[in-house]
């Protein structure tokens, strides 16, 4: 096993977590997601040659509209955070033809220094969300997906300290 990259079989993603001036965070509801846990950070795949924080920029702006002036980077989780798929999402064809096992994550913290009017959910073309709204970060978890529950977990833990 020497040389072999133990996350080779998790797709490349970054996630952005954005705070407004009274601490609490950004979440999209999914466009294709049905409730109670449609509710997610911004995050997408790192494209060939991209660094995880330049991924993390282009994904803020094509997924909430916000341009980069408008946001102010604050910090970063280091570590990869990986997640498996469950079987019904790993059987897709976007993450079968590619065998992906699931996801592995980096996570950037930014801070919204606009309005709620900067936001653009239409500006990308592909939507990705069908809603959004201000939240504290420690309940975000429990809005999630079940499967990507430990990451936010993970999430809310690091960046408290940007809530506040």
């Amino acid at each position: 096993m020497t040389g072999t990259d133990p996350l080779a079989a998790y797709r490349p993603n970054a996630g952005c977590v954005l705070f407004n001036a009274k601490g609490k965070v950004w979440i999209g509801h999914r466009a294709d997601a049905a409730q109670p846990h449609g509710w997610q950070f911004p995050q997408g795949g790192i494209d060939d040659g991209e660094e995880p924080h330049e991924a993390a920029w282009r994904e803020l702006s094509e997924e909430t509209g916000t341009p980069h002036h408008l946001a102010e980077y604050l910090g970063s989780i280091e570590d990869w955070l990986t997640y498996d798929f469950p079987p019904e999402v790993a059987m897709l064809p976007k993450h079968a033809k590619r065998g992906w096992k699931g996801q592995k994550q980096r996570w950037f913290a930014f801070r919204h220094l606009g309005s709620d009017t900067d936001f653009d959910l239409e500006q990308h073309g592909e939507v990705e969300f069908d809603d959004w709204r201000w939240e504290d970060l420690h309940t975000v978890p429990q809005l999630i997906i079940p499967w990507k529950r430990s990451i936010y977990d993970r999430i809310a833990h690091d960046f408290a300290r940007f809530a506040t």
